[in-house]
């Protein structure tokens, strides 16, 4: 199998037969999967593709709407193909542009190739915030792709299965894929206007978007030295708290009372805030190293084995999850 095709579905039922005929016309007859996840729709998207599951398509049912990000991780999970596309249910990806996707990821060397919607047939209030989304996450995180809302892409299988992607991580794909050291290239793609259904996205999605840059972010610059963020502050608290504290104790000593000070009780916080902060920072380290250790451990493995059997030993990024944290 050299193709899987991931695709999430959230009241799409009026798209999925078009859909299907649009790959099927793309992609030929063999050679590649699709898989459908419904992502606990209300409607009859769960019949849909249910009806048109055979050995090519495959479908999964998630029991409640869990969000873009985890419906992606549980069809890549599933995935058995060389490569991976991910793209979206609506009909506003082009199937058409998938062989140029997977020509320039092959011909480029690269590990992912994202596309960017060239010409969005959005309405402004999405493709405004769109653009300022896309600009913030460039400034912050330093990796320059063009449309982090763009779903249609293609991966190396052994990329996309160690995303570990939840929450509104999927707008992050590049950042996390660069974690890794991960070669990015672009391609511009078409892009249609919506047929049928509604935009499930709205201003409530603004703030998950935010808390999972700040998230990236700690991968990004902390991850591996949780200490010199969690350190850092810890130290300035103490520092602060102590500095409180002997102007509390010299005006006792002047003999003014100072029990009733709120002085007294912001430094006593502050010193204690900053001893569980750099309490916190030396656990986080330790994980790390644990976590690092283990995975040198399962590489010197692997390379044994390749070795042993005459392969020649292949470099596995590390994968940083979330969860392990």
């Amino acid at each position: 199998m050299e193709l899987s095709v991931v695709i999430p579905l959230y009241n799409e039922e009026e798209n999925v037969s078009i859909l299907l005929a649009r790959l099927y016309e793309a992609l030929g007859s063999d050679g590649y999967e699709i898989i459908l996840v419904d992502d606990g729709s209300t409607d009859h998207t769960v019949h849909q593709i249910q009806l048109y599951a055979n050995e090519q398509v495959r479908s999964i049912s998630l029991k409640k709407n869990q969000g873009q990000s985890y419906a992606m991780n549980a069809g890549i999970a599933l995935a058995v193909g060389k490569y991976i596309v991910t793209m979206d249910g609506d009909l506003q990806n082009e199937p058409s542009d998938i062989p140029r996707l997977l020509n320039k990821l092959k011909e480029g060397s690269y590990d992912m190739v994202t596309g960017y919607r060239k010409d969005r047939k959005d309405a402004w209030h999405r493709t405004l915030p769109s653009r300022l989304a896309n600009s913030l996450i460039r400034s912050t995180t330093g990796v320059h792709v063009r449309d982090y809302g763009c779903t249609l892409k293609v991966f190396r299988a052994e990329l996309a299965k160690h995303l570990d992607l939840h929450g509104e991580l999927h707008r992050f794909i590049p950042v996390l894929a660069h974690l890794r050291g991960a070669r990015i290239g672009e391609l511009a793609v078409h892009h249609a206007p919506r047929l049928y259904g509604t935009s499930h996205y709205g201003l409530n999605r603004t703030l998950k978007v935010i808390s999972d840059l700040l998230l990236v972010l700690f991968f990004q610059k902390y991850w591996a030295r949780a200490m010199h963020l969690f350190g850092i502050i810890g130290l300035l608290l103490i520092g602060a708290g102590a500095v409180v504290l002997m102007y509390l104790v010299s005006l006792k000593l002047f003999g003014q009372d100072i029990g009733g000070r709120p002085l007294l009780l912001l430094g006593i916080m502050s010193i204690l805030g900053g001893l569980q902060l750099v309490s916190f920072g030396l656990i986080a380290e330790m994980l790390y190293r644990l976590h690092q250790q283990k995975h040198i451990e399962i590489e010197k493995i692997t390379d044994h084995e390749q070795i042993s059997s005459g392969k020649k030993p292949t470099f596995q990024p590390m994968p940083i999850s979330a969860r392990q944290i």
